[in-house]
């Protein structure tokens, strides 16, 4: 089986339909972790579709997203990730991309 990946995907959309449409196409890949930014857990092949699918939505001349690779999604992930502030809730993992 391949492993998974954690990814941090955060997104900057100029335009309030594209970025109704961004958060919608990320639902389908991970989870929000806070405004317009993702956690996702992914396969190689999950990140090729994710990336895919955000640029049949974005538009490259106006917006921007940044994905950030946490590395393997082997528990460790959230050592990685720190918060101050508001704690969010646990993640509950409803997507694994295969």
């Amino acid at each position: 089986m391949t492993e998974l990946n954690a990814y941090i995907v955060s997104y900057d959309i100029r335009d309030q339909k594209r970025l109704y449409r961004v958060h919608r196409t990320m639902k389908g890949f991970g989870e929000p972790v806070h405004y317009s930014v993702f956690r996702c857990d992914l396969t190689p092949k999950g990140k090729v579709e994710m990336v895919a699918a955000l640029t049949d939505v974005i538009k490259c001349e106006e917006d921007r997203v940044m994905i950030i690779d946490l590395g393997p999604s082997d528990g460790r992930v959230e050592a990685r990730i720190e918060f101050m502030g508001v704690h969010p809730e646990e993640l509950e993992r409803k997507f694994i991309i295969v």
